[in-house]
């Protein structure tokens, strides 16, 4: 899916995708991470979900890297209305960091980030992205964060629907899918599974999943 498609749907406002609190199912199932004080959480494709303040409360440190800046702009200005953290900006390679005290987030392509560029993390939150990706980027996708996680363990929802009946995004992902992608290097565990309230888009039957996957 071209860049040009995401910065359309922010500069356009056309962003349901965004949840206008904590996904649900972070917050159940945030302690499965088993994550100490301090730990650093990357966040793909991160957007402005209100999932980050949420984890900078549990005390984290949280990284995210997201394709538009205007969505980093969002977010940081929800930041510091809220909590008073103003950015500092500066210009990294090919990317643009904004950095506050307890949040970073890298403004450019994922799959152009490196380890080196992002540093260590302890854990993946993964949302909104790979439901995000169409089936021919998905594999790219995985493998770049195995990649930037190594052994970090990830925790990851999906959606799952007749995908015939609505184009994504988001996109159907399955367990099978999951497995195909993840199962060389994690262990696949389904945490939780519950029908999307008033359909998905108003549109589809569809089932929401939180898994978590452990080296």
């Amino acid at each position: 899916m071209e860049a040009a498609f995401w910065h359309q749907k922010w500069a356009q406002g056309e962003t349901a995708f965004h949840e206008g609190e904590a996904n649900a199912m972070l917050v159940k199932h945030f302690h499965a991470l088993e994550l100490a004080a301090g730990a650093r959480v990357f966040l793909p494709l991160c957007g402005k979900t209100e999932d980050i303040p949420w984890l900078r409360q549990q005390g984290c440190r949280v990284v995210g890297i997201e394709l538009s800046e205007l969505a980093v702009e969002e977010l940081f200005a929800g930041l510091e209305q809220r909590f008073g953290l103003t950015p500092t900006v500066e210009v990294i390679s090919d990317f643009r960091r904004y950095a506050a005290e307890g949040v970073e987030v890298w403004v450019g392509d994922v799959f152009q980030l490196s380890r080196e560029i992002l540093g260590p993390v302890d854990a993946i939150y993964d949302r909104a992205a790979l439901v995000a990706l169409p089936d021919s980027l998905r594999s790219r996708y995985t493998a770049q964060l195995k990649a930037l996680g190594q052994d970090a363990p990830q925790l990851l929802v999906t959606l799952e629907y007749a995908q015939s009946e609505m184009n994504g995004p988001p996109f159907s992902i399955d367990q099978k899918e999951i497995e195909h992608h993840y199962r060389d290097h994690y262990q696949v565990s389904l945490l939780q599974q519950k029908v999307v309230d008033g359909r998905l888009k108003g549109k589809v039957d569809a089932l929401e999943s939180a898994w978590l996957l452990q080296a």
